[in-house]
């Protein structure tokens, strides 16, 4: 039995019928293909606003699904297929998650567990908290607080490389503090931090104009720099490096003083790195059936992201629902503007039957001038939409069942969505000019000389 098509495969089968329909029609049709352009060029101001109507409906189509792109590609690309995720029992999100220290005290021992140079097994031991901050003079309009995802590890060096982080600078200390320089009028201590690079942003925003005049990088905070949370001062020690996966958007410090301060003082994420695939698979079953300290809720690490998926679909089918309503009205425009080119040509189309054209080329005819709009106006709209495809942007990730995680993203345009938009605007222009020139095929002879 043969795989069945993706839909992207789907995608490009009905874009590449629908164009070869319309290349059919332009082979077919004897009316000359010029005289369609030469109408569109005459009646310029409302060729110019029914494309433009085109280029903003297809422009803003093209956006709103990169942003959802861009939301799959991070979710997808935040596992790895070796790693397994292990919460404690009946939960699905790390932020609910309880596991206790002697439950998962020995876990290290476990065969099947990869190990590093110095041969440590990869376990990555974490407690992840969500900190409500509020946003220093925030703008106008603006939400008032956010919410900092922040993940206490117990040995950064482990937990970077079970999660595949490349760092700027230097993980934190094993005290986890250090104190105010002697320069310094407040000498209370900092907490050290490593920040991804999406979050290191955000946080820049904080600053002042005078203090991002003074900084070393003025597009978010680097290592060196200082902010507040939980009314202590930070230290960045670190920087991880954009890799496109959530934890571009978290911040790290020692496990045991985010615990504390943050009052969840057990682990809720254990993350251990199989030595490979057929290992982690293997090792989940272990942990869900045959570990005998505790129930655990073990799975793999690409299951765990492809669960946050639920917020992905609810955007999407939010985007489904606003892209129909907005091709009802680029329909109506196609028409009213279809329709009033036929009003100004009844005799140009009674000329066209006395020279031989019969009701079909007519048909043809028209409805190949309103696809001309559409291509028109739905590339432009599909070119300033690319634009779009690098922008970063806020949004949240979850099962759709409470908890997720904000993240900041990447706007991804790939040729899918291009050829989503092409075929969007392709399809209004069809069924918008269709019934136009139904009409127009219609119109008796005696009528359109008169």
């Amino acid at each position: 039995m043969e795989p069945p098509l993706t839909i992207q495969d789907q995608l490009v089968a009905v874009t590449i019928g629908l164009v070869t329909l319309i290349g059919i029609l332009a082979v077919i049709a004897r009316v000359p293909l010029i005289y369609n352009v030469r109408n569109l060029m005459v009646r310029w101001r409302i060729t110019l606003l029914t494309a433009m109507a085109f280029m903003m409906v297809v422009g803003l189509l093209v956006v709103m699904l990169a942003f959802v792109n861009g939301m799959y590609r991070l979710t997808e690309s935040s596992g790895r297929p070796d790693n397994l995720i292990i919460l404690g029992q009946g939960t699905q999100d790390e932020v609910f998650s309880s596991l206790g220290f002697t439950d998962v005290d020995s876990i290290e021992t476990v065969a099947g567990i990869a190990r590093d140079s110095e041969n440590r097994p990869l376990v990555s031991k974490e407690t992840y908290v969500i900190v409500n901050q509020p946003v220093v003079a925030p703008q106008k309009g603006r939400p008032r607080r956010r919410f900092l995802q922040m993940r206490g590890v117990q040995i950064p060096e482990i937990s970077g490389e079970v999660h595949d982080v490349n760092l700027q600078g230097d993980w934190f200390s094993q005290a986890g503090v250090r104190q105010a320089a002697e320069t310094d009028k407040d000498q209370s201590t900092l907490i050290e931090a490593v920040l991804g690079e999406g979050i290191a942003r955000t946080l820049g925003s904080d600053r002042t104009p005078e203090q991002v005049a003074n900084a070393k990088n003025r597009d978010r905070l680097d290592v060196g720099d200082e902010f507040t949370c939980g009314d202590r001062r930070w230290i960045v020690v670190g920087i991880m490096k954009s890799m496109g996966k959530s934890f571009d958007s978290e911040i790290w410090a020692k496990r045991e003083l985010v615990g504390r301060m943050f009052g969840k003082e057990t682990y809720t994420t254990m993350v251990v790195r199989g030595e490979n695939r057929a290992e982690a698979a293997r090792l989940v079953n272990y942990f869900g059936s045959e570990w005998g300290k505790a129930s655990l809720q073990p799975m793999l690490e690409t299951t765990y992201f492809n669960n946050l998926n639920g917020t992905n679909q609810q955007f999407l089918i939010a985007i489904i629902i606003v892209a129909v309503i907005m091709s009802i009205g680029g329909v109506f425009g196609v028409m009213n503007t279809m329709f009033a080119a036929i009003s100004q040509r009844i005799k140009d189309i009674g000329v066209m039957r006395l020279l031989g054209f019969d009701r079909s080329q007519i048909l043809i005819s028209f409805l190949l001038e309103s696809m001309l709009l559409a291509v028109v106006g739905g590339g432009i709209g599909c070119l300033l939409g690319s634009l779009s495809d690098g922008w970063t942007a806020n949004s949240i990730v979850g099962s759709g069942q409470g908890g997720g995680k904000s993240v900041v993203l990447r706007v991804t345009v790939d040729w899918a969505i291009i050829m989503y938009g092409m075929l969007f605007s392709l399809i209004m222009g069809a069924i918008g000019g269709l019934l136009p020139a139904l009409s127009a095929m219609r119109l008796k002879l005696l009528e359109t000389l008169r």
